[in-house]
């Protein structure tokens, strides 16, 4: 989003395993980045971007509040969203426009913070054309982690906009009513960012980045779990609703772009 909310977390919750927790690796080289070329930048007309990541050749998971305008509240026409997989220092492996987004039916953009909002800030973005490059490799997502476990988060951030950053481990602290409290280091731009879990042979995503926060004076990070929400959101997605891109603009779609990393 391009501008955070700050929360402040009222809760009595232990922030153990936060000494554990790894720093962040910036992910400027092809072959540090290889493995997250799926995790792109959300441009919005060049005027501000979120964190989505590649769920499916035509898919882009994200936090629903990327897709609303701060000043009216109203939602962004997604003809003025591109996702740019693997962006890094002026490059992506692909370009591509938005044809359709579709928010949690519960969530509510209102310019405040609650759980509700928390709970419900996911969305889907569809792509005009899919991404079929070898190199980037959609990711699968995965149950929602338990409190102590180890889970990791690709981002970018107003500090580190021109490439993505991995912080591989830090913990689930505390879960509460479908929202998780995160000892990860996340910043203005990191909206949308995918948390990962590490078990298996291929990181797999447990839930996206939702807001910022502060717990016991320590900063946390808000995640929104998928569950239930995702296939929610795929069936509205198949029933034709969401929001199209203006028409005014749908040929923008045919400039879709191929680069090597």
């Amino acid at each position: 989003m391009r501008n955070w909310i700050t929360a402040f977390v009222f809760s009595v919750l232990p922030l153990a395993g936060l000494a554990q927790d790894t720093g962040l690796e910036r992910l400027e080289t092809t072959d540090a980045g290889r493995e997250w070329m799926a995790v792109g930048r959300l441009d919005i007309d060049g005027t501000g971007f979120c964190t989505g990541s590649l769920i499916s050749p035509t898919l882009v998971l994200t936090a629903a509040h990327c897709l609303y305008d701060k000043a009216t509240k109203q939602r962004i026409d997604p003809a003025r969203i591109e996702f740019l997989a693997g962006w890094r220092l002026g490059h992506a492996s692909a370009y591509r426009p938005a044809r359709r987004t579709v928010v949690h039916p519960d969530y509510q953009y209102d310019g405040g913070v609650s759980a509700t909002r928390v709970r419900h800030d996911i969305a889907l973005i569809e792509l005009w054309q899919p991404i079929r490059n070898t190199s980037v490799i959609p990711f699968e997502t995965g149950r929602r982690p338990a409190r102590g476990e180890d889970v990791g988060v690709v981002s970018y951030a107003h500090d580190r906009a021109e490439a993505p950053s991995l912080q591989e481990v830090c913990s689930v602290i505390g879960r509460q009513a479908g929202i998780l409290i995160m000892s990860c280091n996340v910043d203005f731009g990191a909206s949308g960012a995918p948390v990962f879990s590490f078990e298996g042979e291929r990181p797999r995503i447990v839930s996206v980045v939702a807001a910022k926060a502060e717990m016991r004076g320590n900063r946390v990070a808000l995640g929104a779990a998928l569950d239930q929400s995702l296939e929610l959101l795929q069936a509205e997605l198949s029933q034709g609703r969401g929001m199209n891109a203006s028409l005014d603009n749908n040929t923008k779609h045919l400039g879709a772009k191929f680069i090597k990393p």
